[in-house]
């Protein structure tokens, strides 16, 4: 019989709770119905055969050291196994051994253990977004006849930008049109990149304000030559503090961390630990900005984000994550089975891997996006899981936020809407996908990368 978890506070009203607690003082909760985490270590079959049990944690070997130099660390032995499935190991185990960031300078209130990555729901107990929700259309008048011909010239010529609602009017500092008022689409709304063979893309949504996802893709070489792919995708928890700079400071911390760490022949799991580990000094580094300060007082929540990325090499593939962000494996082949390479760390995945709930009614429930692990100075305890895979077959690594799996959960959808030249034409496909979060209702923001396994040598990209 499992235990119950010891909570500082209450997941429903966020009140404070005594050690030895059943039930809330305050609002009644059943703090039974909150089972503990369970251990990270999944295991994926990657050649078509049944997954395995996960086994317990430390089960599994360290990662090799870094290679000296001139050797690489892929390179298998003569008697080594065919590479069918690689367990995956959770950096709490044995390996990669676990790195607590330092602390703030001045400490955090304790965390409640969980947390809503979404805008506040009619019977939530989270504060309200600090941003009122703009309308989502506006009323154009007509461009001033007066206004040049050629007001792209006219604007260009003034050093600023044409509205691209009414085509005629200047943008002013503020990003509204001078002619017709309309706010101007913010850099951040919609973003694409292609870096050789890995692309993403990021869109606001249909429903939120402004974007609070971010990404970092990228390439390098390894100290043997070999390529490397790296994605990396933060989601801003909405109801923190400055949740767009959060995800933003994350994936950049991670992207470099990564990329500088590949080529001196750090293990890539042990990198994708590390990479997680300067993501989340990053986000806590924001909690001490003036920044935060300014816009804390309606909601004491320090910024926060979720993280998951891929490392893609010639034979290994790395995924790492905290959150309730995933990372899909889709192979080429579609005859195979596809498979979903991370466990989410919300409230659902812990009902369902309690046998409390199936996966249908605990993704129901209200409750189900209370996420009980993120990034953040305000987080409960930093738990970086890193999962390694030894595929044996051609396919794309798919890293996204919950804006697109919402709309295609299981693998197997997935795998469905993912477009069958995926590996060979990565931006398109990415940009398929967020058309297809967008279509079924776009109510978050959607991001998502695509990283082609096995990795493809730098130059080669989509076509």
């Amino acid at each position: 019989m499992s235990q119950m978890p010891q909570l500082s506070a209450c997941p429903s009203c966020e009140e404070p709770l005594e050690s030895g607690d059943r039930f809330c003082g305050a609002c009644g909760y059943d703090l039974s119905a909150v089972p503990a985490r369970p251990q990270d270590n999944p295991t994926i079959a990657m050649n078509g055969a049944v997954p395995t049990q996960c086994a317990p944690a430390g089960a599994y070997p360290e990662p090799p050291p870094a290679p000296p130099a001139g050797a690489a660390w892929l390179s298998p032995g003569p008697d080594a196994p065919a590479p069918a499935h690689l367990p995956g190991t959770d950096s709490d185990g044995s390996a990669p051994p676990p790195h607590a960031p330092p602390p703030p300078s001045s400490p955090p209130a304790p965390a409640a253990g969980v947390r809503f990555d979404r805008p506040p729901q009619p019977g939530d107990h989270a504060a309200p977004e600090a941003h009122p929700t703009q309308p989502d259309e506006y009323v154009l008048q007509a461009p001033d006849p007066r206004v040049s011909a050629d007001p792209a010239a006219r604007a260009a010529g003034a050093g600023g930008k044409v509205c691209v609602a009414c085509r005629a009017g200047r943008v002013d500092d503020d990003g509204y049109c001078e002619n017709c008022g309309h706010a101007q689409p913010r850099e951040r709304d919609h973003m694409e990149q292609e870096s050789g063979p890995v692309a993403a893309v990021s869109d606001r949504g249909l429903r939120h304000h402004r974007n609070e996802d971010a990404f970092a893709v990228g390439t390098t070489a390894l100290p043997d030559g070999s390529p490397a792919s790296v994605a990396i995708v933060c989601d801003g928890v909405s109801s923190a503090t400055r949740p767009d700079d959060a995800s933003l400071a994350a994936s950049r911390a991670a992207s470099e961390s990564l990329l500088a760490a590949l080529p001196r022949g750090t293990h890539p799991q042990q990198a994708m630990h590390d990479a997680i580990v300067a993501a989340s000094h990053a986000v806590n580094a924001l909690a001490e900005e003036p920044a935060t300060a300014r816009e804390q007082a309606p909601h004491q929540n320090a910024p926060a984000c979720t993280i998951v990325g891929a490392v893609v090499t010639s034979g290994l593939l790395i995924v790492g994550w905290v959150g309730d962000s995933r990372a899909y494996w889709v192979p080429v082949d579609r005859g195979a089975p596809p498979a979903r390479l991370t466990e989410d760390d919300s409230w659902a995945a812990q009902m369902v891997a309690a046998g409390l709930m199936n996966e249908a009614e605990a993704y129901a429930d209200e409750r189900a996006h209370a996420i009980t692990g993120w990034l953040g100075a305000d987080a409960y305890e930093l738990e970086p899981h890193t999962a390694a895979f030894k595929p044996d077959r051609p396919g794309v690594v798919v890293v996204c936020t919950d804006g697109l799996w919402n709309y295609a959960e299981a693998a197997e959808e997935m795998a469905r809407v993912v477009p069958l030249d995926a590996a060979t034409h990565p931006l398109h496909s990415a940009r398929v996908l967020v058309g297809h979060a967008l279509d079924g209702g776009g109510h978050d923001n959607v991001t998502v990368a695509l990283v082609p396994f096995p990795a493809v040598p730098q130059g080669a990209g989509s076509a």
